[in-house]
């Protein structure tokens, strides 16, 4: 395994890791989303439509291409990047450059209307699911009036005021004014394909640092939402913290917390507690995210209606134990390894790989942020889990209940 950092022409840094005897090159080019969307539903929209058609191709002609040489691409709007993802096969690397090079600089956005028409008739499925309902619901509370809170009902409720010309003008902005960071796997030799990435990625709009315009969210204090359904016989409920984010030194602590919590399943403390001991659940889990600035620590779990109370009793008599007794050594030792394995899991592809170093180097973390976070987490000790859950779970939150 070989691996190498340096620079384009434009000054777009990349990391290209050489993986032996793969028949597939993967890319992910990363652009720094740095300012809110003018209207919710706006990056979105965009991330849809760059695929929809270009100078050279319209859209049937360009998912042709795709087609033709078993390309997939595929773009995602995340909330501080615009990612691009490329996978094909060695022989066809050449030729996915130039069709990643004619998306970036040629898109026409020409399916704008029909993309929104869908948009808008795919976001009531997705908030048919009540558990998306309630994550709705609790994001749009904790990150209120704030771009991090623009969720799929703002996106709804917001749709038919976009335009075209809205989309255009954030894709454009986002083209001149980002850093753009991209990480290169598979078996080719570098020499092999440089030339050609000067050519077309090396062409772009250069990378650049501009001014981070995304203001920190604060809760202030704690609040309580509910929502009624009548076609529902479950409650779901979340209570989550706004927490410390990637830079912080709570964040490695933070992860080993959510999995001791509630992110390893069976062994975890909230499914232990919550649903084998108490039967209350009939799902209990823990997550922990984190954007640019800010994370987001939420326990989750679907029960009777009747014991929404007693779940909400449940997360703080858990949330007390791991504030007050030291996590044991076994215990913590144990999520260590739940960690290093989840890794694994998720960089066993060329693309997932190319898309961990990428999105790292984005948020400006560098390009070996994961790898450092697998050596430094073998010494996180029981009293920084301990200072860490006393800071982090305070009395400022909020709770998100959807029920019948």
């Amino acid at each position: 395994m070989i691996k190498e950092i340096a620079k384009l022409q434009n000054n777009i840094e990349y990391l290209y890791r050489k993986n032996e005897n793969t028949p597939r090159m993967a890319i992910c080019l990363n652009f720094s989303i740095n300012k809110p969307e003018v209207k919710p539903g706006v990056y979105s929209l965009m991330a849809r439509l760059l695929f929809q058609g270009t100078k050279n191709y319209n859209s049937e002609e360009l998912a042709n291409e795709f087609e033709k040489y078993a390309i997939d691409f595929s773009s995602e709007y995340l909330s501080n990047c615009l990612k691009l993802k490329v996978v094909c096969l060695n022989e066809d690397f050449s030729k996915a450059l130039d069709l990643l090079y004619e998306v970036i600089q040629n898109s026409t956005f020409q399916e704008f209307e029909k993309e929104r028409l869908k948009l808008k008739c795919e976001i009531p499925a997705e908030l048919d699911s009540p558990r998306t309902t309630v994550l709705d619901k609790y994001s749009q509370t904790i990150f209120e009036n704030h771009y991090y809170g623009n969720t799929l009902s703002l996106i709804l409720q917001n749709i038919d005021t976009i335009t075209k010309e809205d989309v255009i003008e954030a894709y454009k902005y986002i083209l001149a004014n980002s850093k753009k960071c991209m990480a290169v796997v598979g078996a080719l030799d570098k020499e092999e394909f440089l030339p050609q990435l000067e050519n077309t990625i090396g062409q772009i709009p250069p990378s650049v640092d501009s001014e981070f315009l995304i203001t920190k969210p604060e809760l202030t204090e704690s609040k309580r939402v509910e929502i009624e359904r009548p076609d529902l016989n479950q409650a779901h409920i979340v209570k989550g913290w706004l927490v410390p984010s990637f830079e912080e030194e709570e964040h490695l602590p933070l992860i080993l917390l959510n999995i001791i919590l509630g992110a390893c399943g069976l062994s975890s403390r909230l499914f232990l507690e919550l649903r084998d001991k108490k039967g209350l659940a009939y799902v209990v889990r823990s997550s922990y995210e984190s954007v640019k600035l800010v994370g987001s620590f939420i326990i989750y779990i679907a029960t009777e209606p009747n014991n929404i109370e007693v779940s909400l009793k449940g997360f703080d008599e858990e949330i007390e134990k791991i504030k007050t007794v030291p996590v044991s050594e076994k215990e913590l030792e144990d999520a260590k390894n739940n960690l290093i394995g989840k890794y694994a899991f998720l960089e066993e592809t060329n693309i997932q790989q190319a898309c961990t170093y990428a999105k790292s180097a984005t948020l400006g973390l560098g390009f070996d942020f994961v790898d450092k976070i697998k050596e430094q987490i073998k010494d996180v000790t029981p009293e920084q889990i301990l200072k860490c859950a006393q800071k982090c779970f305070n009395d400022k939150y909020v709770i998100a209940i959807i029920k019948p």
